[in-house]
């Protein structure tokens, strides 16, 4: 028996965008049809979404959940879990997150992963969720033999670091050789490279220029970590990819236009290379790090100039970013602002929550079409991480995960209204949609304001890369 079924004069499906009746049932989306096609049965619900756009629930590929930062006094504290993060997320019309287990020295990968988990479930999210795996350091030699089980396990991505990132945090940083070794593993079994690349010799030598010149303040935050130090890396471990046949790579938070052009060459080539942008990147310059609390705008990489962000756009439109993600990292202003140097601000933001709706109101200011818009704040990172086609679609069999947008409630983004964090680097900013609704798994459980979801009901998502994403630049 049919449980719901939305109707809509736009309804985004992966052949059409038209109007249409989507049918939902057992938490599935059982059939897509022509509006007034379903007999409603007794005790069927009918959601009239005319005037709405009816899309996929959106997917943010980078999340940081209970990660540890610096408190007040120096005192390590954990973000905002999945608890919170996961409920923010389905009021902004995101369904699914990627967040990442992190493998540390003296554990096994899937010790990692297993504890990592358990954090998890214990905390309870309310939407569904996946984990990336974090390696870093010098890496033992049995560590690509664990990495290939976990890939094997539903685990499909690997989160390597090219640079330490800041000087206090050494041991981040993954050698070539190392890199070499998994890229083989990746290729064999079927994983996916997930980077965040920078290069170190150039960051390492602007902090020591920086500190020497008592230019210290975190407003010189892009001369650190810079385009120079893009363009480097980007082509180097795009090179190192390109002698493992079958190694495909997935570019984290792309933040200069260098980077932009090394994964656009790299795509031309033939090479399963896909680009991340986020949505501070893309709507922030460097120039806003001199605001009051300039710290707000920051993640690392930096913000670049406007000539950056110009390319990311760019990217955006020709597909060479594939992904606008958050690299959501849930604090307080207090914890945000506390950082007032280059090596010690606080990366990461609060963001799920608002990215659909300022994705759709600014990719249509720059001419998006609605396609553009849903492949790359849900359906590209299905595809690209393994999730495609349970997530990232409204078809028959996909999971029933869906946001309703409505372009009448146009609002002003403001943190007290939200369910984040006492702040938002969004506040003030004007948007064209809000989510109506979201439904998760055919349960609707955002409804309005009015929150009808199981604060644990969301479900851990085993992942495989598709053959044809690793092959090829498949979008």
């Amino acid at each position: 028996m049919v449980d719901l079924v939305i109707t809509g004069d736009c309804v985004v499906t992966p052949h059409a965008i038209g109007p249409a009746d989507v049918a939902i049932a057992g938490g599935k989306v059982v059939a897509v049809a022509q509006r007034g096609g379903f007999p409603l049965a007794a005790g069927t619900r009918l959601v009239d979404a005319v005037g709405k756009v009816v899309m996929p629930g959106g997917i943010d590929p980078h999340t940081h959940c209970l990660w540890p930062t610096y408190g007040p006094g120096g005192a390590i504290e954990y973000t905002k879990g999945p608890s919170v993060v996961g409920k923010a997320a389905l009021f902004g019309g995101t369904t699914t997150i990627i967040d990442f287990t992190r493998w540390m020295h003296g554990k096994t990968v899937q010790g990692a992963i297993e504890e990592r988990m358990a954090e998890w479930r214990a905390d309870g999210s309310p939407c569904d969720w996946a984990l990336h795996t974090m390696i870093e350091g010098d890496l033992p030699p049995e560590l690509p033999g664990q990495i290939a089980e976990a890939i094997e396990a539903g685990h499909s991505t690997v989160k390597i670091f090219t640079t330490d990132i800041t000087p206090s945090r050494k041991g981040r940083m993954v050698d070539f050789g190392d890199i070499w070794e998994v890229f083989q593993v990746l290729s064999k079994k079927g994983g996916l490279g997930v980077i965040h690349s920078e290069d170190n010799d150039i960051v390492m030598h602007m902090y020591a220029k920086l500190f020497r010149e008592n230019r210290a303040g975190f407003e010189n935050m892009a001369e650190v970590h810079n385009t120079l130090s893009e363009d480097i890396s980007f082509r180097r471990i795009i090179r190192l990819a390109e002698h493992v046949p079958g190694t495909a790579l997935y570019m984290m938070h792309v933040s200069a236009g260098n980077g932009v052009r090394a994964i656009r060459e790299a795509r031309g080539r033939g090479l399963p290379i896909y680009g991340e942008s986020l949505h501070q990147y893309m709507l922030y310059t460097s120039e806003d790090y001199k605001k009051p609390n300039g710290q707000i705008y920051h993640t690392y990489p930096s913000l670049k100039s406007q000539a950056d962000q110009d390319e990311l756009w760019r990217g955006a439109m020709d597909g060479t970013i594939g992904c606008v993600a958050t690299d959501e990292l849930c604090c307080s202003l207090s914890v945000k602002t506390q950082g007032k140097r280059i090596d010690d601000t606080t990366g990461g933001n609060s963001g799920v929550e608002p990215r659909v709706a300022l994705m759709y109101s600014e990719m249509r200011k720059r001419g998006f079409t609605l396609r553009q818009f849903v492949d790359r704040v849900s359906t590209n990172a299905a595809k690209i991480m393994g999730l495609y086609p349970r997530k990232g679609a409204i078809a028959p069999g996909s999971d029933a995960d869906i946001c309703i947008l409505d372009p009448a409630l146009r609002r002003t983004v403001k943190a007290e209204a939200m369910h984040e964090s006492d702040y938002s680097p969004w506040e003030g900013r004007e948007v064209e949609a809000w989510p109506a609704m979201t439904i998760l798994r055919g349960k609707i459980v955002v409804d309005g304001e009015q929150w009808l979801g199981d604060d644990r009901g969301g479900e851990w998502l085993p992942r495989k890369v598709p053959d044809e994403i690793r092959a090829a630049p498949a979008l």
